[in-house]
């Protein structure tokens, strides 16, 4: 074409060739972009998948919690009903009551793994909702509030049982009464010493009420603004699914 004079169209050639390359080459970005969006997406919808059977599964864990400590201190209320009157002339009554009142460890231990797994390889970028994000980031720390009140009420219930291994209470009646010698004869000669004494206790009447409102600031205070944090996380991982 040169030898022709033909620049012109020379010109357009080689112009129509510079374009089907930067075409090719847009083409092949878009593509990579495209397979590697799609890739993100994949990976984001496994994750958020995984986090929320996590997430129901501490909701399930927290709900079952509740019911056990509501369960204790509705429990300690009764017994401290009893206590001005001294009313409860039955043993194995007062045994069965204090068993309900202050055997039940009270720990919440959520499922986290997946989510440490993202947080701790840097992987929880990789879920586009910024505010799921930040509530998944804070949620450690929502977690270390709940586990210090959950401290006070342990020691607070040790304080109560602490009473229960002195000279004035006897976990061999307790036991015995209240049907958890089961393959064992605790009840020796029959003279079992009586825990009833503990109802005139002062310090008893005490503990046991500080135990009851710890239990109750537990759930009012700690364990329900963790559902409900439960709840908007669960949310926001199902605006996101597909």
């Amino acid at each position: 074409l040169l030898e022709r004079n033909s620049f012109g169209k020379y010109a357009l050639y080689a112009l129509g060739e510079v374009l089907l390359i930067v075409v090719g080459i847009l083409a092949a970005l878009w593509i990579d972009n495209w397979n590697q969006e799609r890739q993100e997406t994949k990976r984001e919808q496994f994750y958020l998948s995984g986090l929320k059977d996590e997430f129901e599964a501490s909701l399930l864990k927290l709900d079952t919690l509740m019911a056990v400590n509501r369960k204790s201190y509705q429990t300690a209320g009764e017994l401290l009903g009893q206590i001005p009157t001294a009313s409860i002339r039955e043993e194995d009554a007062f045994s069965k009551m204090l068993i309900g009142a202050l055997t039940y460890e009270i720990a919440y231990n959520p499922n986290n793994s997946l989510l440490m797994e993202l947080i701790n390889s840097g992987r929880l970028e990789t879920l586009s909702n910024a505010n799921l994000r930040k509530h998944l980031t804070s949620w450690d720390s929502f977690l270390e509030s709940v586990h210090r009140q959950e401290i006070n009420l342990r020691t607070q219930r040790q304080h109560t049982l602490d009473l229960l291994r002195g000279p004035e209470g006897s976990i061999r009646t307790i036991a015995a009464q209240s049907g958890l010698d089961i393959g064992m004869d605790l009840t020796g000669d029959g003279n079992l010493h009586s825990n009833l004494a503990l109802l005139k206790s002062r310090e008893f009447e005490n503990n046991l009420l500080l135990f009851m409102l710890e239990a109750m600031n537990t759930e009012t205070v700690h364990y329900h603004p963790l559902r409900k944090e439960i709840e908007t996380i669960l949310g926001l991982i199902e605006g996101g699914l597909e």
